[in-house]
């Protein structure tokens, strides 16, 4: 008799785009996710999913699993303590780097990402309660000079585009088949390379699977993309393809823009970034005469030379030709929380780097810690994340490490962070806890996701939210009082409850910064959502600041009413709520720039336009390929999976590198190379490959972990890190140079 298999809603943890899953659960204890499936019912994905998604057991059942807090001993060895000591123990150290140095010497890096993102809601409160100020996470390494330039030309911190309906897309420094950013990414770019009446456009040094299905794939020389969108504006305006009529009506500061793009040699911008000028001005006739332009930048240029002028650049080429608040054009969405905002007039206290949505630059962080300043950072609290691998420049960075005085981590498995660490305190995993979808970009429809855990956390794991709970009142931020106060309020009823949380929590100085905490122990919710409780008061937030999106999503009345309506969605549909409707004529209304303009004049990136070189740069003899340090693969995911058995093909990572630079160094696939940067120097397998120009390699990301196999610890591949520089970074913001490395190869 055929039996009736059991599906529970989840999401894919890989990337941004959060993918709705179905999952069956099974084999040993009945925690293994043995079959995956999209989920039709996701309001964004509607039952697309990757290859990718169909791996997540080896992140689920990792053999290198925390079960239990660990304390380094004098002798430098790890050694298991239970959870009332390690809180206890955690909680004075903090406090007695707190009281000795200040609470500004307490750093915090991560607290979320692709899928784990409520941890950082919950670590605010342990933040302030330490009095720490500064933070850092990996949006720091890719995303702030977008951020930066978005927010002071359009007041706003981020923008997308509509793929799904324009002409013509463009996609710079990205390959979405394996990044995807974009809903259903493959099914749309078959759709739009299928189109006669579209035209995809890719700018890459690679021929990727992307760059495969483009009609124009300008293969830029690694680094020059400045150079290139420099001229493809130059020729807009040199052919008077802009919107005039939107650009009298939207913009300032036209006239510097055309000034400078007016200077610009078309001809040596062409050749320095290694493009044909025919091919450069088909294209710019395109972009000119597209009906909607949907443009999309990513870390091929964000972790680039040049990187914040590249966003510059780009998004002058959406204002300058319109392409903004109509359909297939570029939308700022609402969203249930923001992920970014602008730029701050604080520096950091060592290194004086700027501060872009709250966020310290990755590459200065090392030289925040290895100083004799006073200000420098002595203690350090890692969540959700893997600085000692994923940062530029790991050698110095683990240094940097070493040299703090209390190193304490939160994490699921024995990552490099952890193996360096004071104190490790083990978390669940995503599918063990209440978990909720930030990266979404939706337009007009909006999606939240809130999904249930799938499973309880083993014996001796805790969830964020619980740890950050019992870290507050290790603290003294607050006391059992507190939770009393909110447990007779909830008992009874929502509206006493909510008057409760007003009251005595928001309106109280003293607790409204440990509201995570408090909604978390305190909220009525059953286990499986119990980490959710802080979606509510984004609810209210959002339902307070675009009540008429959420109420064209049906959820108005007062915002109390719609957030509660809300949230009570959230948790009857664990698949996923369109929570906000927008339509097209309010994009611009969002402009949120003091006079409602788009400024399009930046000074100082207008001046870097003008210094830029107008010819290659010579190759240093000692380093004369560049590498991207970090290539997104069909077996890559950061470091979420750090089981390397998850991969079919590539298990070790190869070099990927040109026939005439293999025939050159008289190498063929698999054999073994040496390759050197300034940094490091490592032996590492060849892939021979078409989709590389002469001079340029690629390693992939999320290789390198070390990792037990079969009872022995071993490293597979390579980690990028160790062949990057901190110094390699964009002026502006300090993103690194991930994707432009010198480097030198010989045959090993």
């Amino acid at each position: 008799m055929a039996t009736t298999r059991r599906w529970h809603p989840t999401a894919c943890i890989l990337c941004e785009c959060n993918c709705g899953l179905e999952v069956e659960l099974g084999g040993e204890g009945g925690r293994h996710l043995v079959l995956v499936r999209g989920d039709k019912r996701h309001p964004s994905s509607k039952g697309y999913a990757c290859e990718k998604a169909h791996r997540l057991d080896h992140y689920q059942n990792g053999r290198d699993r925390l079960t239990t807090p660990l304390r380094r001993r004098a002798d430098g060895r790890m050694e298991a303590i239970d959870w009332d000591t390690a809180i206890r123990e955690v909680a004075e150290r903090l406090a007695g780097v707190r009281d000795r140095h200040g609470g500004e010497s307490i750093f915090y890096y991560g607290g979320g990402g692709q899928g784990n993102h409520l941890p950082g809601a919950y670590s605010t409160g342990t933040r302030r309660a330490l009095g720490s100020r500064w933070r850092s996470s990996a949006l720091a390494q890719e995303k702030t000079g977008e951020f930066w330039v978005t927010d002071r030309m359009f007041g706003v911190p981020a923008m997308r585009a509509d793929f799904e309906h324009c002409d013509v897309a463009l996609f710079l420094g990205k390959n979405p088949w394996h990044s995807h950013s974009i809903p259903h990414a493959r099914v749309t770019l078959k759709q739009i390379a299928a189109d006669p009446a579209r035209t995809l456009i890719v700018v890459d040094p690679r021929r990727t699977e992307t760059a495969e299905l483009a009609d124009i794939h300008l293969q830029v020389r690694p680094g020059t993309d400045a150079s290139l969108l420099a001229a493809l504006l130059a020729i807009l305006v040199e052919g008077d393809r802009l919107d005039h009529a939107f650009l009298a009506a939207r913009t300032v500061g036209l006239e510097p823009v055309l000034g400078a793009l007016r200077a610009v040699p078309v001809a040596t911008h062409c050749a320095r970034a290694g493009v044909d000028e025919a091919l450069v001005r088909r294209t710019a006739e395109v972009l000119g005469k597209a009906r909607a332009l949907a443009t999309f930048e990513d870390l091929g240029v964000q972790m680039n030379r040049d990187s914040t002028l590249v966003s510059y650049l780009h998004k002058l080429l959406i204002a300058l030709t319109g392409s903004i608040g109509r359909e297939g054009t570029a939308f700022v969405p609402t969203v249930l929380s923001p992920i970014a905002s602008g730029a701050s007039a604080r520096r950091s206290p060592v290194a004086g780097a700027p501060i872009i949505s709250g966020l310290v630059p990755c590459n200065v962080i090392a030289e925040e810690i290895l100083t004799d300043h006073p200000a420098r950072y002595r203690a350090m609290l890692v969540e959700a994340a893997n600085p000692a691998h994923s940062l530029a420049d790991s050698k110095r960075f683990r240094e940097a490490l070493r040299a703090l005085d209390t190193l304490v981590v939160i994490d699921v498995a024995m990552s490099e962070t952890a193996r360096l660490a004071h104190y490790v305190l083990p978390a669940a995993s995503q599918f063990e806890k209440a978990e909720a979808t930030f990266f979404n970009f939706d337009f007009p429809e909006n999606y939240f996701h809130l999904r249930p855990r799938l499973l309880p956390p083993p014996a001796g794991v805790l969830p964020e939210a619980e740890i950050h709970a019992r870290l507050a009142l290790a603290l003294g931020a607050i006391t059992e009082e507190d939770l009393t106060t909110l447990h007779a309020a909830a008992a009874a009823g929502p509206r006493a409850y909510a008057e409760a949380v007003l009251g005595n929590v928001i309106g109280d100085p003293r607790l409204q910064h440990q509201a995570p905490a408090l909604l978390y122990r305190t909220m009525p919710l059953p286990p499986e959502v119990r980490e959710g409780a802080i979606v509510f008061a984004l609810a209210l937030r959002a339902a307070t600041q675009n009540p008429a999106s959420l109420a064209r999503a049906g959820f108005g009345g007062s915002p109390f009413e719609a957030a509660q309506a809300l949230f009570g969605a959230l948790l009857e549909k664990p698949w996923g709520v369109v929570f906000a409707v927008d339509t097209w004529d309010e994009v611009l209304v969002r402009i949120g720039t003091a006079d409602g303009k788009i400024h399009l004049a930046l000074p100082d990136l207008l001046e870097e336009l003008g210094s830029l070189p107008t010819s290659a740069a010579a190759a240093d003899p000692a380093f004369p390929y560049v590498l991207s340090a970090g290539e997104r693969r069909s077996f890559t995911a950061n470091t979420i999976i750090r089981d390397p058995s998850w991969r079919t093909r590539d298990a070790g990572g190869a070099l990927r590198m040109s026939a005439p630079d293999a025939a050159r160094l008289g190498v063929r696939n698999g054999d073994r190379v040496r390759l050197s940067t300034r940094r490091d120097s490592v032996v590492v397998g060849v892939e021979v490959s078409e989709t590389m120009q002469p001079g340029h390699l690629s390693l992939p990301n999320g290789l390198g972990l070390v990792y037990p196999v079969d009872g022995v610890e071993g490293r597979t591949g390579i980690a990028p890190n160790e062949l990057t520089a901190g110094e390699d970074r964009d002026r502006f913001v300090g993103t690194p140079w991930h994707k432009s490395v010198p480097a030198r190869v010989e045959p090993a």
